[in-house]
């Protein structure tokens, strides 16, 4: 059977971001910290061993694969920051055009530094991917 890896535990946020190596980037992770917190309303929890994550929901595909995952997160990697929001939410992409300076993929928007976004539609970004996945798994 499938384990999946990433799981809601009861590590310390605070002590995982200040064990982030570039100051820089540690700065952002608690600027991130209170945006998605404020945004969310959820408390912060992390999620495997470098995903910071707000809220959670339980999902189940087709094929029988189910699990919970946070509704909204990002991790200070070592190369780029990456922000988690909904996959297949249609919104994101008309959001992230006026952005800055990011690249995407599935579910992640990688950035650099804070500074080069849009905290507004950051906190769009965020409320948009809660509602998307709140909608779509309602039993959570």
């Amino acid at each position: 059977m499938y384990e999946l890896k990433t799981k809601e535990n009861d590590k310390s946020v605070i002590e995982f971001i200040e064990n982030v190596d570039n100051p820089k980037k540690r700065e952002d992770a608690y600027k991130l910290l209170d945006i998605f917190k404020e945004t969310t309303g959820y408390n912060a929890k992390m999620w495997g061993p470098s995903i910071i994550g707000f809220g959670s929901y339980h999902y189940k595909y087709e094929s029988g694969h189910e699990g919970d995952a946070p509704l909204v997160g990002f991790s200070p990697r070592k190369a780029k920051i990456s922000l988690y929001f909904a996959t297949g939410d249609p919104h994101r992409e008309g959001l992230l055009k006026n952005f800055g300076k990011h690249t995407s993929g599935k579910a992640c928007v990688y950035i650099n530094k804070v500074a080069d976004i849009d905290v507004e539609i950051l906190k769009a970004l965020i409320e948009q991917s809660v509602t998307f996945l709140q909608e779509k798994y309602p039993n959570h």
